[in-house]
């Protein structure tokens, strides 16, 4: 049975049909993507702030913490938070919530756990446009947790408008090998458990990773917390208001959302294209011309310009 779901209840903030309108849109339904167009033009208004890191840093303490202080301050709150899914069942644990007990009850607080279903990117493919409810539902702010795979998620650093790379101070190994990876993308790094020793070191390593790079953005801060008992927090909520007025001031936010809009609409365009592309007349062109390609008759770039041309 189709859910069925007023947009005008979802504009007005009512919990219900932003669940439903999630599901439609992780769900890749058709009336999915009518909603989407229906709500887009009253998006744009929420701030999204990108949580990653390597796994058990405490991202989703932190996105606890952060949320906090925000209802603190009088703003409303959208959490996606991407729990990794299993490559033999397709199911998450979708575990984030146990870690975010200090605002689940908050009416202002909307939680919304969402499985990776294979993206690599850190995020599942539809977290974009579940941010998209929460911004035209009212959302002030949206924070954006990912799976945490801690190379590669540069989906968050597109999806975002500020993204925090949370480490910890074991995260040394990490430091290194993220040099052309997370460090590229971190616009504030948050060292967490910084109670624990070595600490300080992880910090200077970072910082001096940081001034290697070449370039004349300023570098991004790097800030001690210990979030499980909500230490820095502040300290972190403050940088982030700092890198948003640096985007404001000048044309950096509107470049970055120009990005996003760029991607999601190349994204849009490419699955469209597989989608339309894989008929069953094009699948048994290309078991034929995988047989060929076998016998050595064929080569794989002509079977690909086939395949192309007969779309």
């Amino acid at each position: 049975m189709a859910l069925r779901i007023n947009t005008a209840d979802v504009l007005g903030g009512d919990r219900v049909a932003m669940a439903r309108a999630i599901t439609l849109v992780e769900n890749q339904l058709p009336e999915g993507e009518a909603l989407l167009q229906s709500l887009f033009p009253h998006t744009g208004r929420a701030y999204r702030i990108g949580v990653t890191g390597p796994p058990g840093a405490g991202k989703s303490t932190l996105t606890n913490k952060l949320a906090v202080e925000y209802r603190r301050n009088g703003r409303t709150v959208g959490i996606i938070a991407v729990d990794p899914t299993s490559p033999f069942t397709g199911g998450a644990v979708l575990g984030d919530r146990v870690r975010m007990s200090d605002v689940e009850l908050d009416s202002g607080v909307f939680i919304r756990s969402m499985a990776s279903r294979g993206s690599l990117g850190g995020l599942s493919k539809t977290a974009a446009e579940a941010a998209d409810v929460l911004d035209a539902a009212g959302m002030d702010i949206i924070l954006m947790e990912t799976v945490g795979v801690g190379q590669s998620e540069l989906d968050i650093a597109r999806a975002a408008d500020t993204t925090l790379v949370v480490l910890v101070p074991e995260s040394g190994d990490a430091v290194q090998a993220m040099k052309a990876g997370l460090m590229e993308i971190a616009d504030i790094f948050v060292m967490n458990k910084a109670d624990r020793a070595g600490a300080e070191q992880a910090m200077q390593a970072i910082t001096t990773i940081l001034g290697l790079r070449q370039g004349t953005t300023p570098q991004p801060p790097v800030i001690a917390t210990a979030a499980l008992e909500g230490k820095g927090v502040t300290g972190v909520a403050e940088a982030i208001e700092r890198h948003r007025a640096s985007l404001q001031a000048g044309d950096g936010l509107a470049r970055r959302r120009h990005e996003r809009l760029e991607q999601r609409v190349a994204d849009l365009v490419i699955d469209r294209v597989r989608r339309h592309l894989w008929t069953s007349e094009r699948r048994q062109l290309l078991s034929q011309g995988v047989a060929e390609i076998l016998r050595g008759t064929r080569t794989p770039y002509d079977v690909a310009h086939e395949l192309v041309r007969s779309f």
